[in-house]
């Protein structure tokens, strides 16, 4: 499903126009995208919970000539399902 199939189903399943549908969906990401970027966690209870992780350095290796090549530490975004989530896609 992408992006515009699923402003579709939201825009039927709340019986709103799919501007709106699409509206809310992009407030809803960004919000989350601004709470990760400041560093906090965003939970949404029997879904999941965001939050960003810190990815410590290491080494790699370039696989084209296997020299190696030390990467960066990063902090990431990173997703762990709610209990209710996991069930239902089980």
């Amino acid at each position: 499903m992408n992006k515009e199939e699923l402003v579709k189903e939201v825009s039927q399943k709340a019986k709103v126009s799919q501007r709106s549908a699409a509206d809310v969906i992009a407030a809803t990401l960004d919000t989350i995208e601004t709470a990760l970027a400041k560093g906090d966690r965003v939970t949404l209870v029997g879904f999941g919970t965001f939050e960003p992780r810190q990815r410590a350095a290491r080494t790699g290796r370039n696989p084209q000539t296997g020299a190696a090549l030390k990467i960066a530490a990063k902090r990431v975004p990173a997703f762990t399902a709610g209990k209710k989530f996991k069930e239902a896609v089980k």
